[in-house]
């Protein structure tokens, strides 16, 4: 037992013992492989040794490695230590060459300080500066004195910069500087990978190519492939919009970009904008696709017409633009509201249409009329609610103004009586047309099978006389503020004007009335579901085209 432990002792000696050896080994003094000459200048250059050139043998110095070559070579062997100029050139391998009018070498820090006409030279591009700091242990290279990087068409500057050789990995700093054929980059700091060709940015940011800028002030690029991912105070401009957005993806070859979380897609021209959570721009088709929680604000009658839908699709060129809406579609607008399964908008003609997707088989037989009215899309004018199979609303495109509005088949115009508490003022019809002064709602024309329920009141008592409850080929009604004021029959109307207590209650509503009240949006949040409210969505980095979605949209 006593030798076994004797062995241990012994080897662990030995072990400090080496390990102390390996620990004291300084770094490696610089060796001579060659010069001209030597000669000593004590006074002038104490403990130096003056090695020169003669006739065609250089100064050459060898440390790990790295070869110097130079006219002329002050060597410290006490210190490890080198001056050196004259046409100096520094290599490292085949991986790095420095090239120089003068440079300053330490052997024990592995540090280089290389002055006058720098040129680091890599077999992808270049760098340029008045002065260069090689760290030789940190495998990398910093200038202070303003830099530049060139390759084949690509001129890149900055006051400041670090080359991380390991990582083939650029950064520059304080105003950087990228000028390529087909565009041009300027950020606050940058980080360049050689082989990847991607740059990485902080701090403000702009990309200006031919057909497109691009502001950032966080985000990366593929300067070969002209496509990146963008962040923090992201803009796109592009095709006469600009996309914003928390994170922004572009590519230049297949005119697409991309947005998540918080955009906005402002269509400058048309004076537009449509807002979601992501989005899809198709600058080739004149197309973009916006979804989760997406919604479209245009200016309507000097007043923003805000529009909501599951996924919003604007498509066409700028004089002919076309804005889709698909499924849960509410609208708002300061005097008017609206909901429908989709909507239509031409933004040339100022025609907006609100359609409803059909009734299965199974539910056409089986819903009562009113199951079936609580499908279709409706508007609300003031008190008034206005609803049909479709409707069509149209500006005049000269004021920017509502002109006129036709809701075509099963039309109906409910409002609530303003003394009775129970009480509806009911018109009913194939067909309704509108017409609108200054914005206004005026005139109504319902015609094809008209029913009228509608409570009268004296005008002097404001006393109920009666509820009408009339059947008429069409009706002229004339409203004011929103109200009716005026309503008259044509062809043969034939009804009765009866007292309340003589109309059961179960008769005071037309076969199909479905009162909505509920629907009918009180602010601009109430566009939302709240599931709408709950989107948010990772970045984006890169995306797949929905070639077929976009294609049918565009039909």
């Amino acid at each position: 037992m006593k030798k076994k432990y004797y062995f241990i002792v012994i080897n662990l000696v030995i072990g400090f013992w080496f390990n102390s050896i390996i620990a004291q080994e300084g770094p490696k003094i610089i060796e001579i492989l060659q010069a001209g000459g030597s000669t000593q200048d004590q006074q002038k250059f104490p403990g130096a040794n003056i090695l020169v050139k003669k006739d065609n043998i250089r100064v050459h110095l060898l440390h790990e490695g790295a070869l110097i070559k130079s006219n002329i070579s002050y060597f410290y062997p006490k210190r490890n230590f080198f001056k050196a100029n004259g046409n100096v050139i520094f290599t490292q391998g085949d991986t790095l060459k420095i090239t120089c009018d003068y440079i300053e070498y330490d052997g024990t820090k592995k540090l280089a300080i290389a002055c006058g006409k720098v040129l680091l030279e890599r077999t992808d591009m270049n760098l340029k500066t008045d002065t260069l700091y090689l760290d030789r242990l940190k495998s990398k290279a910093y200038y202070n004195t303003f830099g530049t990087i060139l390759d084949e068409q690509t001129k890149l500057t900055s006051k400041r910069g670090i080359y991380f050789m390991d990582l083939k990995k650029y950064r520059f700093i304080s105003d950087v500087k990228i000028n390529d054929p087909e565009y041009q980059i300027k950020s606050q700091q940058l980080d360049y990978f050689t082989e990847s060709d991607k740059a990485f940015f902080y701090g403000k940011t702009s990309i200006e190519g031919d057909e497109y800028d691009i502001y950032c002030e966080k985000g990366s690029y593929d300067t070969k492939l002209q496509k990146g991912s963008f962040q923090k105070n992201a803009i796109i401009f592009y095709n006469n919009k600009e996309i914003r957005g928390d994170s922004l993806y572009f590519e230049n070859e297949r005119d697409y970009a991309a947005a998540t979380n918080n955009i906005s897609i402002i269509d400058t021209l048309n004076k537009s904008v449509i807002n979601g959570h992501y989005g899809e721009i198709f600058k080739s088709r004149d197309s973009a696709i916006i979804t989760r929680r997406a919604m479209a604000i245009n200016i309507v009658d000097k007043d923003s017409l805000f529009i909501h839908a599951d996924t919003l699709i604007a498509t066409g060129p700028q004089e002919k633009r076309i804005l889709r809406g698909y499924y849960d579609v509410r609208i708002f607008k300061s005097d008017l509201r609206g909901k429908s399964d989709s909507l239509h908008l031409n933004q040339s003609s100022g025609l907006i249409k609100m359609l409803k997707l059909p009734l299965s088989r199974k539910e056409n037989q089986i819903f009562t009329e009113s199951q079936k009215n609580a499908r279709n899309p409706i508007l609300w004018f003031g008190k008034s609610q206005m609803s049909g199979n479709k409707i069509f609303l149209t500006s005049n495109m000269k004021n920017q103004k509502l002109d006129s509005l036709k809701i075509i088949g099963n039309s109906w115009i409910i409002e609530k009586d303003s003394l009775s508490e129970t009480g509806f003022n009911q018109i009913k019809g194939g067909l309704l047309d509108g017409l609108f002064e200054d914005g206004e709602l005026v005139e109504i024309d319902i015609t094809k099978n008209t029913e009228v329920i509608y409570y009268m009141y004296s005008d002097e008592e404001n006393e109920l006389i009666g509820i009408d409850k009339t059947t008429c080929s069409s009706l002229k009604m004339i409203t004011k503020g929103n109200k009716i004021e005026d309503i008259t029959f044509f062809v043969s109307p034939e009804g009765q004007l009866l007292p309340e207590k003589d109309l059961p209650i179960n008769e005071r509503k037309l076969n199909g009335f479905y009162w909505r009240e509920y629907e009918r949006p009180k602010n601009i949040s109430d566009l939302f579901s709240e599931e709408d409210k709950q989107y948010q969505i990772k970045a984006i980095e890169n995306v797949k085209t929905p070639e077929a979605f976009i294609r049918n949209s565009v039909d």
